[in-house]
């Protein structure tokens, strides 16, 4: 498998002399600081652990995290920490190298997962649950050695919408990936400062940043066959009807508990007519959709003439 050179800092775009590169960057900076910002992800003091895989993300969350430290109003530590598992094949020498090409502080930690899961899982099976739980608790037992107070992973907000649609259409929960956690060990706070991002500005930025990306299947990661068709679906609707991802990204910051069914989030047992209830009585009330935009009018339009 063919491994990408590391990034070439003197070319013009990786200097940022381009208008479009300058304007990419600063789309992704304002909104991983915003996302930080928002969800009080990074105080002074922290120590933050950005975990490093080799793929496009990781990569994108460390350069933006670095370039917003430069501004910060807060003082904060950044570790990049990658996990070699001894895939068979992983170039380790790769990540390294780039750490020490950008100067920034990193710990390889080596822990043979790969072996593990070969002797656990029948070949053929996916890996990817056992694969995750051991390499959770080698992440939080890093952290510690570290003295990280935050742990950032390099998900985006097509992951986060991913996860919420393969939840409600395989799992029966309306549940996506949060833009911070604290960690299933109780001593770390997990965060996401990239839940503002799309796939598409990541993938721009990482192709004329010329990261060294190293392929998923030699860092040790299989892509779920029910996350790629979720995926292709947010993919075409993002295509057939613009406005409808960010739409979904709103709704996961506007949820009202009183109009789903879930007692446990609402009181629906001790309803009375004295209860205040957000958004009120709407149970008689036509649907309020926004008006379809003019291409949608348009789209409608063809398909009822190709009738």
């Amino acid at each position: 498998m063919q491994i990408s050179h590391l990034p070439q800092l003197t070319s013009p775009l990786a200097r940022g002399t381009s208008n479009t590169f300058l304007r990419l960057k600063k789309k992704l900076e304002r909104s991983v600081g915003e996302a930080i910002g928002d969800y009080n992800m990074i105080g002074d003091g922290d120590t933050v652990m950005v975990c490093i895989s080799g793929g496009k993300d990781s990569y994108t969350l460390l350069s933006c995290l670095l370039a917003l430290r430069e501004r910060a109003p807060v003082d904060f530590r950044i570790v990049a920490m990658n996990l070699d598992q001894k895939q068979p094949g992983f170039p380790d020498h790769i990540l390294p190298a780039y750490f020490e090409s950008i100067g920034v502080e990193y710990r390889i930690i080596t822990e043979d997962t790969y072996s593990i899961v070969k002797d656990k899982i029948p070949a053929g099976k996916t890996t990817c649950s056992l694969r995750s739980r051991l390499r959770r608790g080698i992440i939080y037992r890093a952290a510690t050695e570290i003295g990280a107070s935050r742990i950032a992973l390099g998900h985006h907000r097509d992951d986060m919408l991913e996860t919420l649609f393969l939840n409600m259409f395989f799992g029966g929960k309306i549940k996506a990936m949060p833009p911070k956690l604290v960690s299933d060990d109780g001593k770390h706070v997990v965060i996401r400062p990239l839940a503002y991002c799309t796939e598409a500005d990541i993938t721009r930025f990482a192709r004329t940043m010329a990261f060294p990306i190293i392929p998923c299947n030699l860092c040790g990661s299989q892509e779920n066959a029910q996350r790629k068709l979720i995926k292709g679906m947010l993919q075409n609707w993002a295509r057939d009807f613009p406005g409808r991802i960010e739409s979904l990204a709103t709704a996961l910051k506007n949820v009202v508990p009183s109009h789903l069914a879930d007692p446990r989030l609402f009181d629906f047992v001790s309803l009375t007519q004295q209860t205040v209830v957000e958004e009120g009585d709407t149970a008689f009330d036509p649907l309020e959709l926004p008006q379809p935009s003019a291409q949608t009018v348009q789209f409608l339009s063809s398909a009822n003439n190709d009738r």
